[in-house]
């Protein structure tokens, strides 16, 4: 026939087995809830300033119409200056600031109109930070300004974060 070809045996796709196991995906898997992917991350402790910065992400989400992902990190400390130990390794401290936040989030009426979740992190702020805007691909982050002695002695938050995020960062004074 003109115009039609038939294919040799070598060029024709073999069909899949129905009994075969499936192929692992060549992705990466995503621990994280898909609903909030290019979100919002905001920093939050309870402090003024990561209430303000909390009431700032508030408005980008609504605007953007994306989830909001709070995060909060507890505390990690150096067993060195629990037990002597020569190496530096860390213990997480039990923080049940989360779970009190988690409550005093879930009451707040100006979260009523945005999606959000609220994650738990342990280690350095701003490592964490970025951790979870990586994992969420978020489209910024929002923090609170450091103030007082602490932030000025050892650098804030919101400066180291700036310097070394991949995304934006938002800082609110």
């Amino acid at each position: 026939m003109a115009g039609h070809e038939t294919p040799d045996p070598a060029d024709r796709k073999p069909f899949a087995d129905p009994t075969a196991e499936p192929a692992p995906d060549s992705r990466p898997r995503r621990a994280c809830d898909p609903a909030f992917l290019h979100g919002v991350v905001v920093g939050f402790d309870g402090s003024t300033s990561s209430e303000r910065a909390l009431a700032y992400a508030i408005g980008m989400t609504r605007r953007s119409g994306c989830g909001l992902i709070i995060v909060h990190v507890a505390n990690r400390l150096p067993t060195t200056v629990w037990a002597g130990c020569e190496p530096p390794v860390f213990v997480d401290v039990p923080d049940h600031r989360t779970e009190v936040l988690g409550l005093e989030l879930a009451c707040a009426e100006h979260l009523a109109e945005v999606p959000w979740i609220l994650v738990e992190r342990g280690g350095d702020i701003c490592h964490e930070l970025e951790e979870v805007g990586r994992e969420y691909e978020a489209n910024a982050i929002v923090v609170g300004s450091t103030h007082g002695l602490f932030g000025r002695l050892f650098g804030s938050v919101a400066g180291r974060l700036a310097r070394r995020a991949r995304r934006p960062v938002v800082v609110i004074p």
